[in-house]
């Protein structure tokens, strides 16, 4: 398949263009089967790279809105006049991740219901409208390799392939979750599935990711071991303006590291739009200031997404560096399930959940012929009694014991080290008097 920037548009950013200007896109400037990260790569002073037919963010003093950078999934067009070669996707890729997508949307939508009933506590962050970004990127890893998240974090551990059982149960509390109970909604980790965190606060998750490729990177250049695992880290555009996004990009073009940073793009920082907040608003523009390729992409896209990813995670792969992904899409809930969302626009949400990731995708499977409205249908079922599985394992599942709660607190896996006399601290039965009863 030919890599989805064959058609793309790449600009030089030079003195003579203003930073508020309106770049052109001249589509004259076209790559045929060549690979402009690549390209991109080579050349040292920056480029910004666009999907195809997208179109820049602006700042404030050129528009009063966010446009969307495509139109939804278009058919690619090759010199082949055979349809098939036209395709985006194989029938067995296109079912793969319909069902990866149409998993976290179920998920997300039964963990509503449950949160208001009382099953859930604290902060819980939905990710309804970017499943095209999770399944784009992360259905093309391989198990060996990384990725580290957000606090809205469900999705990207279900595409890892964290089972909705463990998942549920976390969310929970529980102690069959996959951090027995410890971890909540915002802290998923799974080292069988090398998920290695959702993270709280913002930003957190990108020097543990950064930290992550460097063993990668060490392991096959100074210990000499077979390694080109990868890592993807995902993140919001509230993250962008912080430090150690910028220290984790210098670092990772410096050492050429095998990531990729992706920023989920959805408009708003809890309730903090965007265009408000950050003075140029196209993210990608900061990849190529640290020496490394820049990339639009529509978010709501999963095909699209996927092509990026692929040249992405392959540059990653081919120890030739990182790549600094924004992917413009929308979350369909308010911040958290405790926003009313309020702030948010109307006609605005409209506009995007008109364009659902999910329904273009189906769409186009449909369309192309690929698989049958019955085929889909049956995946839907199966995913709904998959949700409706993990719901009642969770409710069956016990509560984490008491002695957890003094594990993992030092290095000593019983917690709170070891006494005078040799023996755990936490074994004394004095030790615990007058805590609460779990």
């Amino acid at each position: 398949m030919a890599s989805c920037f064959a058609s793309a548009k790449i600009i030089n950013f030079g003195s003579q263009i203003r930073s508020n200007d309106r770049i052109p896109l001249d589509s004259q400037l076209g790559f045929s089967k060549v690979s402009i990260l690549r390209s991109a790569q080579k050349q040292r002073f920056p480029h910004g790279l666009y999907s195809n037919g997208s179109k820049p963010l602006m700042c404030r003093s050129c528009a009063s809105s966010i446009k969307c950078v495509s139109e939804v999934v278009k058919e690619k067009k090759t010199k082949s006049g055979s349809p098939a070669s036209n395709l985006l996707i194989t029938k067995k890729e296109g079912l793969e991740v319909y069902e990866d997508m149409v998993l976290g949307r179920t998920f997300e939508d039964m963990c509503a219901q449950m949160y208001y009933r009382g099953k859930m506590f604290g902060f819980v962050h939905l990710y309804n409208g970017q499943e095209a970004v999770s399944t784009g990127f992360i259905k093309l890893l391989r198990n060996e390799d990384c990725v580290v998240s957000t606090y809205r974090d469900h999705v990207h551990a279900l595409s890892k392939g964290v089972s909705a059982r463990a998942v549920m149960s976390e969310l929970f509390g529980k102690a069959t979750g996959c951090c027995r109970g410890q971890g909540g909604s915002m802290h998923m980790f799974s080292k069988e599935c090398n998920l290695l965190g959702g993270f709280a606060f913002i930003g957190e998750g990108i020097p543990v990711a950064t930290g992550a490729a460097f063993t990668m990177k060490y392991k096959r250049e100074v210990l000499n071991e077979n390694c080109d695992d990868v890592t993807v880290a995902f993140f919001g555009d509230g993250t962008c303006n912080n430090g150690q996004f910028f220290e984790c990009l210098n670092m990772a073009a410096l050492w050429k590291l095998p990531i990729v940073f992706v920023v989920e793009n959805n408009l708003w920082a809890i309730g903090m739009s965007h265009l408000r907040a950050t003075s140029v608003p196209e993210i990608w523009k900061k990849g190529p200031a640290f020496g490394m390729p820049g990339v639009h992409v529509d978010g709501m896209d999963v095909l699209k997404v996927r092509e990026v990813a692929k040249e992405a995670i392959g540059r990653a792969r081919r120890g030739e560096g990182p790549t600094l992904v924004e992917c413009e899409t929308y979350r369909f809930r308010g911040h958290s399930l405790a926003d009313p969302d309020e702030l948010r626009d109307r006609a605005e949400k409209d506009k995007y959940a008109a364009r659902d990731p999910i329904t273009a995708l189906k769409k186009y499977i449909l369309e192309n012929n690929l698989a049958s409205e019955a085929e889909l249908k049956a995946i839907d079922n199966k995913i709904e009694e998959i949700v409706e599985d993990a719901v009642e394992s969770a409710n069956a599942s016990p509560v984490p014991s008491r002695e957890q709660l003094l594990q993992n607190v030092f290095v000593d896996p019983k917690g709170f080290g070891i006494g005078p006399d040799g023996k755990y601290r936490c074994e004394d039965p004095k030790f615990t008097e007058g805590t609460a009863q779990l």
